[in-house]
């Protein structure tokens, strides 16, 4: 049986299936609300129970204190209810919210998309969870002191794992080293999450995301973690690569106008192979946005991919009426000799 949960002062309400707890029942509904290891460990899920109650079948964890649970406190990431709840707990809206963590993580599996694209899953030490919005990045933090920069690929209710694609830069030294050398199991040091490109939930505008090659990433967490909540808004996903085979995850990103109301996938090829037999958009990605939408001054345009396809795109919005601060755009630099990049 599931309990209702209402959240005081936003107003928002969510279903907590049996065994599960609310900080879960939370994140799958795609409410963001603090929480640090998940394990009851640090008491950064703490909030207050205004009405009802809730129960710990796994016991009660170190972090809760029995003056707090006398004053109506609770682990939210721990806490499953016993009837319908009226919690109060802040939630999370905008990046500077989020604390930034420097962590191990072990590469658990990776996944070859395409012939220059790497899925790794990363997996965190069992008494810590990387909270992060969907769309924000990580960086890698090397043994001579620079860094690598990916954005996360999935969404915030599945953080099991972190999720990256990773694009082969010939000549580029980290992504050599994990096309060529990197193993499962291996260790690996990051620090985030970073970046100011995540959804805006608080705007009612219709949303057009566009993509260049492996800037498909933080579009994928920022459109699951749309899925997650019911989000209503009208939501075209332009997606702009060179050939069909680079379309590594084309089958789910068509898949999800069965998952999102309103969702429209449009990829544009801008040198299709002869062997494609491609009879879909082509040319440059930005141009097809502007062919559909000539007049973007409702819009909200979020930007993902290499610098040349996010400078022409930001040139070609603006001049067809968008506000810049409605566009919102992470640069992938891909030069194999800049820190942070390849």
């Amino acid at each position: 049986m599931s309990c209702k949960v209402h959240v005081d002062p936003s107003g928002h309400e969510f279903s907590v299936d049996t065994g599960e707890s609310v900080l879960t029942a939370a994140l799958r509904h795609g409410l963001i609300i603090p929480y640090g290891c998940r394990n009851g460990a640090c008491g950064a899920c703490k909030g207050n129970v205004l009405k009802g109650k809730v129960h710990y079948p796994s016991g009660k964890r170190s972090a809760l204190s029995d003056e707090d649970e006398a004053a109506g406190l609770a682990l939210f990431c721990q806490a499953e209810p016993l009837a319908d709840l009226t919690i109060q707990v802040r939630e999370i809206r905008t990046a500077t919210e989020v604390e930034t963590k420097r962590l191990p993580c072990r590469v658990v599996k990776m996944e070859r998309l395409t012939h220059d694209v790497m899925r790794l899953y990363l997996k965190l030490p069992e008494s810590e969870r990387l909270q992060f919005l969907a769309g924000q990045y990580i960086e890698f933090l090397l043994k001579d002191g620079r860094r690598r920069a990916f954005s996360i690929a999935n969404a915030p209710h599945d953080d099991d794992l972190i999720e990256l694609h990773i694009r082969h830069v010939p000549g580029g030294s980290f992504t050599d080293h994990v096309f060529n050398e990197l193993k499962e199991k291996s260790i690996l040091r990051l620090e985030g999450p970073f970046g100011n490109f995540y959804l805006r939930e608080d705007s009612d505008r219709p949303i057009v995301l566009m993509a260049g090659g492996t800037g498909f990433a933080p579009i994928k967490g920022i459109i699951e973690h749309a899925i997650a909540l019911g989000l209503e808004r009208p939501v075209d996903l332009y997606w702009g690569v060179r050939a069909k085979r680079d379309l590594y995850l084309g089958e789910l990103a068509a898949s999800w106008e069965q998952s999102l109301a309103h969702f429209r996938f449009i990829p544009v090829l801008s040198e299709p192979a002869r062997e494609d037999d491609w009879t879909g958009r082509t040319g440059w990605v930005h141009d097809a946005v502007v062919a559909d939408y000539p007049d973007l001054s409702g819009f909200d345009v979020y930007m993902g991919g290499p610098p040349p396809m996010v400078e022409a795109g930001k040139k070609t919005f603006v001049e067809a009426g968008l506000a810049e601060d409605h566009l919102y755009f992470d640069s992938f630099e891909f030069a194999a000799d800049v820190p942070g990049t390849a």
